[in-house]
């Protein structure tokens, strides 16, 4: 005779829930801000919005970043925000509506578009957003952020 075993609907969710504590012990076990954009790696991992859905450069010389980005088809520069979330991290964020109708003899047609992106990229130096701008043609969004110089810090002697 042979017993086949069924796993219940119970065990399946423990087994999820355990793999879903193990990821995020592995996004918070080793540093705490690893969920920081300006983390690294680790932030690209996380993000939700496919990797080939925004192509991106970030160029680096000594004066400023530069942020070069390949913009969702039929976007207008009104509908593109950019946020300077810390001074190591820019989000960039697009949302398109588009609604269209047409009427004929005897119907009529309406139709409805939309679409939004979101995307965090670090930074590799800190910036800031005095002196800086950005363009917007033929679809490439190019955005340039002026380098903040860090703060030194200084040392105190004891007496």
């Amino acid at each position: 005779m042979v017993r086949w075993y069924y796993r219940s609907l119970f065990d399946e969710l423990e087994d999820m829930r355990n793999y879903m504590e193990s990821l995020s012990r592995q996004m918070y076990g080793t540093n705490p801000v690893a969920l920081l954009p300006a983390a690294g790696d680790t932030a690209m991992k996380m993000l939700p919005a496919a990797r080939t859905a925004l192509h991106m450069d970030v160029i680096e010389d000594d004066a400023e970043v530069v942020v070069t980005a390949d913009m969702m088809p039929g976007v207008i520069k009104t509908e593109i925000t950019l946020t300077l979330i810390n001074p190591q991290t820019l989000e960039i964020s697009c949302e398109r509506r588009e609604e269209k109708e047409a009427e004929g003899v005897g119907s009529s047609l309406r139709r409805r578009s939309f679409g939004s992106m979101m995307r965090i990229v670090p930074l590799p130096n800190p910036v800031t957003d005095e002196g800086s701008f950005s363009t917007f043609r033929n679809g490439i969004l190019e955005v340039h952020l002026k380098k903040t110089i860090p703060e030194s810090r200084g040392t105190i002697v004891v007496d």
